[in-house]
């Protein structure tokens, strides 16, 4: 039986493409711990481990990571392909689709080189040896397992393969991976951070809700001790939206901040069984309120339709299956390169201080406006609102103001605190520059569908 935080999302999405379910199921979580609020002080391990990542490819840095999962396949893997990538505003790509043998790969980082991409290589048959399809042991009773040593061999080897290109950006080293593989994977990880300490280890969760599912990403962070902690949940389905979406963001938020590492999510680009088509407000509306939740990495699921092959009734992507450009193409080249590649660079190195929702009951497992030091009070329009503070904590602070709906505009007003809050300025995604507002005791946000704006809040 599958447990009920995996059968919320499923293996489904990704693991079908990815056959990267191996294995029986583990166990029950382990009980669930008290809650962790926002200001929970990470452990001194994982604060060591954040601060020697902040160099990694992609995690460090001050462009914002704009990715995608299932990129074209190893016929359509041209120049002119990956150009197509370069111009919608994505700096990297999660190899899939096929490319699945050291040669392509090696051609696949080849022609990213040429266009500025990065790769996380995933398909690597060394890197699955080692991470997914055996596990890592010396004791040498146990079945399907391969010595340390031996990983070592293969991590190294596929390393060998790859480090001379600069496109080359690390290793996933197991998508959606069942919780009973994290003490395997957790050796994984650390190999790749002995063996290729100048590259990105990576590793992205099933979607989940309750307190298993936080028991399980904390297992997983804890075991594993990742640059970042990633995961997917795809909301648009056909009946409506994703009831649960905002409390997988609440827990993926809270783990991050404990673990002091950034949250990436994979946002929904493409239709399936029982997910629709999104328009460009819903696309805009799931970055949106993931970044209003701290998010420090955006990935598009899927770039590239995938085949009939593969099950689940995939349709349209930002591609068809022949290649062809979708209305959601443009969309996202829209998207991110007019708004999130900007934005997003102002978020990247902010801390996640607040997310909270206003003007409309919040969801399940998530926290409702109330007045602070800095913000008094919301009228209007639904909004979620996320607010964010220099890692020193100083007194600047950020404002995220998304709107909460993806198919109606919202006039969302915040009164501010005029004993703390001295300056209010919105950002100009166009300019990268941020322009003073004369009155510094509210804002009125007036946003179109799926939107936000930004604010600084000077002291």
């Amino acid at each position: 039986m599958i447990p009920e935080h995996k059968a919320a999302g499923g293996f489904g999405r990704r693991a079908v493409l990815r056959g990267a379910v191996i294995g029986a199921l583990a166990a029950a979580p382990l009980p669930f711990a008290q809650r962790l609020t926002a200001s929970t002080k990470a452990p001194a391990k994982a604060a060591t481990a954040a601060a020697a990542c902040v160099d990694l490819p992609l995690v460090g840095g001050a462009e914002f990571p704009i990715g995608l999962f299932w990129p074209p396949p190893p016929y359509q893997t041209t120049v002119d392909r990956y150009g197509d990538i370069r111009t919608a505003g994505f700096n990297f790509l999660i190899t899939g689709n096929y490319l699945d043998d050291q040669a392509i790969i090696r051609q696949t980082l080849a022609i990213a080189e040429q266009v500025g991409l990065k790769v996380l290589v995933s398909s690597d048959p060394d890197v699955q040896n080692l991470a997914r399809r055996f596990t890592i042991s010396d004791d040498r009773s146990v079945p399907m397992s391969i010595t340390t040593a031996d990983a070592r061999n293969l991590l190294t080897n596929a390393l060998n393969q790859y480090r001379g290109f600069e496109s080359f950006a690390g290793f996933s080293l197991g998508d959606e991976p069942p919780e009973g593989q994290f003490p395997s994977l957790g050796k994984a990880f650390a190999i790749a951070r002995e063996q290729a300490a100048t590259y990105t280890p990576y590793s992205n969760l099933v979607p989940g809700s309750g307190d298993g599912y936080r028991a399980m990403v904390r297992s997983f962070v804890d075991t594993c001790h990742p640059p970042m902690l990633s995961y997917d949940r795809y909301p648009l389905l056909t009946s409506g939206e994703d009831p649960q979406y905002f409390e997988n963001w609440a827990i993926i938020r809270s783990e991050a901040l404990r673990a002091n590492i950034p949250s990436w999510v994979f946002v929904q680009s493409v239709e399936f069984n029982g997910h629709r088509f999104p328009t460009q407000a819903e696309l805009l509306w799931n970055i949106n309120t993931s970044l209003a939740y701290g998010c420090k990495g955006i990935q598009y699921f899927t770039y590239w339709q995938p085949d009939p092959a593969r099950g689940e009734n995939f349709g349209r992507a930002l591609t068809t299956l022949d290649g062809t450009h979708t209305p959601l193409y443009d969309a996202a080249k829209t998207i991110n390169t007019s708004w999130l590649r900007p934005v997003g660079a102002e978020l990247k190195p902010l801390v996640s201080e607040l997310a909270v929702h206003a003007n409309h009951t919040p969801p399940t497992g998530t926290v409702g406006f109330t007045p602070d030091s800095y913000l008094t009070g919301v009228a209007g329009s639904p909004a979620v609102l996320g607010r964010f503070r220099p890692t020193d904590a100083a007194g600047t602070r950020w404002l995220l103001i998304a709107n909460r709906q993806s198919g109606t505009s919202a006039t969302t007003t915040v009164s501010l605190s005029q004993a703390t809050v001295k300056k209010v300025s919105v950002f100009d995604p166009a300019t990268r520059a941020y322009t003073a507002q004369a009155d510094r005791t509210k804002i009125v946000a007036t946003l179109a569908p799926g939107a936000a704006a930004l604010y600084r809040l000077d002291v």
